[in-house]
This record gives structure tokens, C-alpha cells and sequence, in this order.
């Protein structure tokens, strides 16, 4: 992967920054700054050095076409206060107002353009209307810089395509990401726990089959847990579960038995009468989740407290930790304090964690937890940009936006 140290080799010269600027929104609100936050770093390097900085960023899923509800507009003032100095805005990706701005950029200057997938080359599954767009993107520039590791996984006009067709470098996050990731596959100090959570088990079977001869400890909570306890036999009343996915769980389970890592599962569960903020709720253990008080069997939308204390001592004397996905439905406050207690026992502060350990969150829902219930950056070792990115680069895969940068 090729890297640059010293910005001042793109003074006076036009450099395009992929950056992930994918924000959540509430209407114009963004409710997330930390990708902005992860990304100024390399803009700002790059500006101070004298480069003329053109950013380009997706956000949301647009069809192709200019959707103001998608606009990166609201984000163009959140990265101005993040860099430290003005940035400009186009209104579109490669039209006539990014053209005349692009022209009116000097040394030290800063522009956004709008949503790359505004366009449909952006993301277009021919070749050629690909490169056609990272074409017409290159046109701008002496130089790219690939920033954006939330995206390396897709192969986009903007993540592959241009990387071909100008000098192309990686920029400082897209360097770290690599570097933690590499750290976790390969040179882990042990123990090693990876913690995962969120909704779906086939979301992380890759991860699973990658790290279980890897890891240590696998802790598993959120809805994905409940399939893993249906392959054990519980009866887990009307809770999320994966039924084509009990077979792959349960070799899973016996690989773990054979020697792999050990497999920690939830002994209590936090079961509610309905998926609702306010909804009725109790805590029972595993081989009783359907002795309810209401009048059906209920379902599970969080581990219970014995589970998160028990993951939390396992975490906090593990040297290497690796945590994806929330234990929870953590936006519900009831519903939040297993993931709470997980990312507590992550932070550096945890009683008894090892002073040098590395601490992992491997972004997406994981990331927003942690702020969301109070966390800062700053008290983990790495909050990852790249939720599916990070899972696929554990997976083994080969990421296209990590290949083009050879």
C-alpha cells in the first residue's frame, strides 16, 4: 500500500481526498460527527502543506440522482469547524459549479462536492460508466488520496476507478485502520476477545470463521445470540433467529469444543413484552426465557446482568480486544445496559485492564453506542470508521479500495 509521511510533496498541487463523510442525519441535523472527526486529520495535513484539497464523500443511498434529502451541504460547515478553516461547497460532483470552484481553489484551500452517488457512475456495476466518472473526477486533480476506509470494501468509481488513474497514496486513517486490523489478525497480545453483537448472525459468520482459530474468547450477545441458543436447544420464545443459520452455529459451537476459541454465550437475558421503548420487561435466565409474566413468551432485547458482568470481567483481563455490534437494542434506555457494561469494561479506565492493551471498536452500530451513551473516542484504543469494511477485512477478504493502492 502506498503511503506518504511528509504532506508538503502535494504543495501546490490539487489533491482529490476520498473521504467516508457517510454522517447520520435527522433531516438537516447530523446526529454523528465522528467520521468528520476522523477525517479531518488528513484534510487539514494536506491544507496546512499547501495542497489545494478537493474532498469527495458519498452519503446515504441515493439512485443516481440528486436527492436534497442526501445532501452533503449540512456536512461542509461540520468540517470547516473540524479543520480549522473555511470550506468550500459545490453543488454538484462534476458539473459546472464544481468545475468553476475547483478553478477557483488556491494553495491551502478546501472543497466539498456534492454526494458522489448523486451520480450513477459512482456506484454503476459497468466497468466502464465507472471509470467514465472517475475520469471526469481525475480531471480535477494531480494527485488522489484514498481516506476513506468506510468504503474500501465496494468497488466505486470513486474508490477504485480513480485510484487507477492518478498517483494515488493512502491518507493517515486509511493507514491506521490497516494497521490496527493487521495487528488484530496477526500479532494479537494475548488474551484476545472479540465481542459481537447486533441483529443478524449471518452478518458475522465470516468474522467468526476467520477468528475462531485466531482468537481467545468469542462473546456473543444482541439478537444474533438467540440463534445460537435455539442450536443449543433453548426454547427463546418469540426472539430474532436465523433458522437457515442453526447448522452453520452449530458447527461453530463444535469447532469451539474441538479447541478453538472458547465461545462465551449469555446465562440471562433481558426479555420484553414487545419491541417498544416502554414495553414491559424482566430478566430471566436461558433455560427459562419463556416463564414470563405476560400473557406470551415474550423476546429478548438484551443481555442480562450476570451475562454483561461475567463478558466484562473476561474483557477487561484480555490484552486484545475486538468488539462489533451492540449487546442490546441500546437506543431503548432499558434495553442499553449490556452494552453499556461491555463498553465500559473496554475503556481505559476499566478496573484491573491491562495499561497497554488494545482496545478495538469495530465501528458502524458499535461506534454509535459508545457516543450515544456517553463514551468518548478517546477512552478506547481505535473506534473504527469501517463497520462492514472492518468485518470483511477480518473476514480475509481482499478489499478492492486497500488492492488499488499497491
Amino acid at each position: 500500500m502506498r503511503t506518504f509521511t511528509d504532506p508538503s510533496i502535494f504543495a501546490h498541487r490539487t489533491v482529490l481526498v476520498r473521504s467516508d463523510l457517510n454522517v447520520p442525519m435527522d433531516g438537516t441535523t447530523i446526529t454523528d460527527r465522528g467520521r468528520i472527526l476522523a477525517s479531518a486529520a488528513t484534510i487539514r495535513s494536506l491544507a496546512e502543506a499547501g495542497a489545494r484539497v478537493i474532498v469527495i464523500s458519498h452519503l446515504g443511498r441515493p439512485k443516481g440522482e440528486p436527492d436534497p434529502h442526501f445532501s452533503l451541504a449540512p456536512v461542509a460547515g461540520e468540517l470547516a469547524e473540524a479543520i480549522g478553516r473555511d470550506v468550500a461547497f459545490a453543488s454538484d460532483t462534476v458539473g459546472e459549479d464544481a468545475k468553476a470552484k475547483v478553478a477557483e481553489l488556491g494553495d491551502g484551500d478546501v472543497l466539498l462536492l456534492e454526494n458522489l452517488r448523486f451520480n450513477p457512475g459512482e456506484t454503476s456495476k459497468d466497468e466502464s460508466e465507472r471509470r467514465e466518472f472517475a475520469g471526469q473526477l481525475a480531471a480535477f486533480a494531480d494527485d488522489f488520496v484514498s481516506d476513506g476506509f468506510g468504503v474500501v470494501h465496494r468497488k466505486q468509481a470513486s474508490v477504485y476507478e480513480l485510484a487507477e488513474l492518478l498517483p494515488h497514496y493512502a491518507g493517515s486513517l486509511v493507514q491506521a485502520e490497516v494497521e490496527v486490523s493487521d495487528r488484530l489478525l496477526n500479532d494479537p497480545a494475548r488474551p484476545f476477545t472479540v465481542v459481537l453483537g447486533g441483529s443478524k448472525v449471518s452478518d458475522k459468520l465470516g468474522v467468526i470463521d476467520n477468528l475462531i482459530a485466531r482468537a481467545d474468547n468469542l462473546l456473543i450477545g444482541g439478537g444474533m445470540v438467540f440463534t445460537f441458543l435455539a442450536a443449543l436447544g433453548h426454547d427463546i420464545g418469540s426472539s430474532l433467529v436465523e433458522e437457515e443459520k442453526i447448522d452453520d452455529v452449530k458447527g461453530y459451537l463444535e469447532r469451539a469444543e474441538a479447541g478453538g476459541a472458547r465461545i462465551m454465550l449469555p446465562t440471562d437475558i433481558v426479555m420484553a413484552a414487545s419491541f417498544a421503548p416502554e414495553a414491559e420487561h424482566w430478566v430471566r435466565p436461558i433455560d427459562r426465557l419463556v416463564d414470563t409474566p405476560a400473557g406470551d413468551s415474550g423476546l429478548g432485547l438484551d443481555i442480562g446482568p450476570d451475562t454483561a458482568a461475567a463478558y466484562a470481567k473476561v474483557i477487561a483481563e484480555s490484552e486484545t480486544v475486538f468488539w462489533n455490534g451492540p449487546m442490546g437494542v441500546f437506543e431503548f434506555p432499558a434495553f442499553a445496559e449490556g452494552t453499556k457494561t461491555v463498553a465500559a469494561a473496554l475503556t481505559a479506565s476499566a478496573p484491573g485492564a491491562p495499561a497497554d492493551r488494545l482496545t478495538v471498536v469495530g465501528g458502524g452500530d458499535s461506534a454509535a453506542a459508545v457516543r450515544a451513551l456517553g463514551f468518548s473516542d478517546n477512552e478506547f484504543g481505535h473506534i473504527s470508521t469501517g463497520g462492514g469494511a472492518s468485518l470483511e477485512y477480518l473476514e480475509g477478504k481482499t478489499l478492492p479500495g486497500i488492492d488499488a493502492l499497491a
